[in-house]
């Protein structure tokens, strides 16, 4: 009885496990998650075929011309008369302006008259000289005949080397008087307002009757010709523009005109605050409507 007894708890606790075992099967399959299906990735698009690319370089600038220049006022003083105003084409040497005189004029006589009579004084003590020398032979004569004393020989010889002394102090006077009347001169040709170089008046500071003071604008005074342009490139480019390499000039305000423009100068060295350099160009030919001051554009073919 004991023995049945046993074999019936063994076979309760193995069926208690074998159902346990397949409802941990049955949980783990429940739980399990779904791999999805491997899909073939798509083959990338081909590059779109490569287009021409423009490789050229467009820089602009002012232009500009060598000679142009403000005048300003040499010395104090009133503009009594403006002969030339803007816009006129002027030669150079043409007086512009003309600025009061009168005071310098009286000054510059005086100084004149001054002179005169310095002239005056030397020529009196040349006379006198003369004199003294014909003194002093008589009485190296009358030396060598035992006529006068020592004593009166050596007084006639200072006496005329005093009087060259006199001679040199009073040329030394009027040289003095003479460089005061350039000074003058001068001073008189700074009222005459003329311009440095042929060009046209561009601006006019002044008018009639204005007191001006020195370092003060008069005019603007400007070339038409010939036309240049400055403009700087980075220090890559450095080496690749020459001497007398030409390209072609355009500008926004006149876009039918062309012009061609010639290398003048390169910087020999590169800025280090920006890391450019300059490069100056010379239009060639007809300026058109190109005019100083405008803002042009070059294209430099292929720089790289």
């Amino acid at each position: 009885m004991a023995s049945r007894i046993e074999l019936i708890a063994i076979g309760v606790v193995l069926l208690a496990a074998g159902c346990r075992d397949s409802k941990s099967e049955t949980s783990a399959a429940t739980n399990a998650r779904p791999v999805p299906a491997t899909t073939a990735a798509p083959a990338p698009a081909a590059p779109p075929p490569a287009e021409a690319t423009d490789t050229s370089l467009v820089v602009s600038g002012p232009i500009i011309v060598e000679h142009q220049v403000e005048i300003t006022a040499q010395r104090e003083g009133m503009i009594d008369k403006i002969f030339l105003d803007a816009p006129t084409r002027v030669k150079a040497g043409a007086i512009l302006a003309h600025m009061d005189d009168r005071q310098l004029n009286a000054s510059l006589e005086a100084a004149r008259a001054k002179s005169r009579s310095i002239e005056a004084d030397l020529k009196n003590w040349q006379a006198e000289a003369e004199v003294l020398k014909a003194d002093y032979m008589r009485q190296q004569h009358l030396w060598d005949l035992g006529l006068t004393s020592e004593e009166q020989l050596q007084h006639a010889k200072y006496k005329a080397e005093s009087d060259q002394w006199d001679i040199k102090r009073v040329q030394e006077t009027l040289n003095t008087s003479r460089g005061e009347e350039r000074s003058l001169e001068l001073e008189l040709e700074k009222t005459s307002i003329t311009a440095p170089f042929a060009g046209l008046i561009a601006r006019r500071y002044v008018r009639e009757g204005q007191s001006v003071t020195k370092g003060e604008r008069l005019f603007w005074v400007t070339a038409e010709a010939p036309l240049q342009m400055r403009f700087t490139l980075a220090e890559k480019f450095f080496g690749r523009i020459h001497q007398g390499q030409q390209f072609e000039v355009t500008s926004a305000d006149v876009p039918s005109e062309k012009h061609l423009a010639r290398v003048k100068e390169i910087s020999p060295v590169v800025d280090p605050s920006s890391g450019t350099f300059e490069v100056l160009v010379e239009l060639l030919g007809d300026r058109g409507s190109l005019r100083p001051g405008m803002t042009a554009s070059i294209r430099i073919e292929n720089p790289q």
